[in-house]
């Protein structure tokens, strides 16, 4: 097997072969980030290992939106391709003892991390996730735009701005809370042009606590990878707790928070309606206060708590069925 480390960053690719193992020798090359520089990388790979893609494993970060033509061009050519968190590999750096920061020393240790870590394989998610979670991106940047010009237009009229401000703004409002409606008809409607997808959702709302928009969030999040188990689930969201202690000493856990802020943003007020309407979750934070904990730290347990049981809903394919008898 033969790997590869590539540094993506919008304008190039380093790309760095670890052509000797043992003496840890490189062979690097800089190419542009483009759909024809793809094909470039395709030929210089197979010419300098000579070997088949499928002999070739090809490490990357998860850098944004960068990586993705990527990360699918070598994948459907054949490339066994790994994509990993950044702040895994900065870690494997720092236990290496390095102190460069370069593209092309980044790429060297990528290439490393992947022959020594041996990273899951990346699976490119289906087109009608990506779709959908293209749609929940765009409605997101809407929401931060609609509540900017809700704040704007309180700003104006507590100032007595002017009134063409005022008519601008309400305007503004008004094309935004439009759009936003259109794009979540968008959403839905393609939620329910397959039938899997609706059959996860609906199983999703029997929880309660679970609505719209969390039913759409955790569909493009359960279906975008793999996941073997709830806690992987949980993890990958940053909802596993921290762990803080030293020899006597004993501090308060916190929630990892090493996932997606605005899913943990939107999860955190589920919760908060979960402790309201859901047996399960409410039974549990009552018990965690209980025991002394705090308000804040029931809360992230009844979203870790949440977050498992849509995947177990999803999972066994049944509606939800409190465990707590009542």
């Amino acid at each position: 097997m033969h790997y590869i480390g590539i540094d993506v960053s919008k304008a190039k690719l380093d790309c760095c072969w670890l052509r000797d193992v043992e003496k840890n020798k490189f062979k690097t090359k800089v190419f542009k980030n483009s759909a024809t520089d793809c094909n470039a990388l395709n030929t210089w790979l197979k010419a300098q290992t000579k070997a088949e893609p499928d002999e070739i494993t090809v490490l990357m970060e998860a850098t944004g939106i960068y990586h993705e033509n990527l990360a699918y061009y070598l994948f459907e050519h054949g490339y066994q391709v790994c994509v990993v968190n950044p702040a895994r590999t900065k870690e494997f750096a720092s236990s290496l003892g390095n102190t460069h920061k370069t593209d092309t020393k980044d790429s060297q240790i990528l290439a490393l991390y992947c022959h020594r870590m041996h990273p899951e394989l990346w699976q490119p998610e289906r087109p009608e996730i990506r779709e959908l979670k293209a749609l929940l991106a765009r409605l997101e940047a809407l929401e931060t735009d609609l509540n900017r010009e809700t704040n704007r237009l309180e700003k104006a009229e507590f100032n007595c701005s002017s009134e063409r401000v005022i008519e601008s703004l309400n305007l503004m409002i008004e094309q935004l809370k439009a759009e936003k409606k259109r794009l979540e008809d968008d959403i839905d409607n393609h939620i329910g042009r397959y039938p899997q997808l609706r059959k996860d959702r609906q199983l999703m709302e029997s929880i309660p606590g679970v609505g719209p928009i969390i039913s759409r969030l955790m569909l493009s999040i359960l279906h975008s990878r793999s996941f073997r188990t709830a806690g992987q689930v949980a993890a990958f969201l940053g909802l596993v707790p921290r762990i803080q202690q030293s020899g006597q000493w004993k501090g308060r856990s916190r929630l990892s928070k090493q996932g997606p802020a605005n899913v943990r943003a939107k999860l955190y007020m589920a919760a908060v309606v979960c402790l309201r309407y859901n047996p399960d979750i409410q039974a549990q934070c009552q018990r965690l206060m209980e025991n002394g904990k705090s308000k804040m730290q029931a809360l992230g347990a009844g979203m870790r708590k949440l977050v498992q049981i849509c995947f177990g809903v999803v999972k066994h394919q049944s509606e939800y069925r409190p465990q707590v008898v009542s």
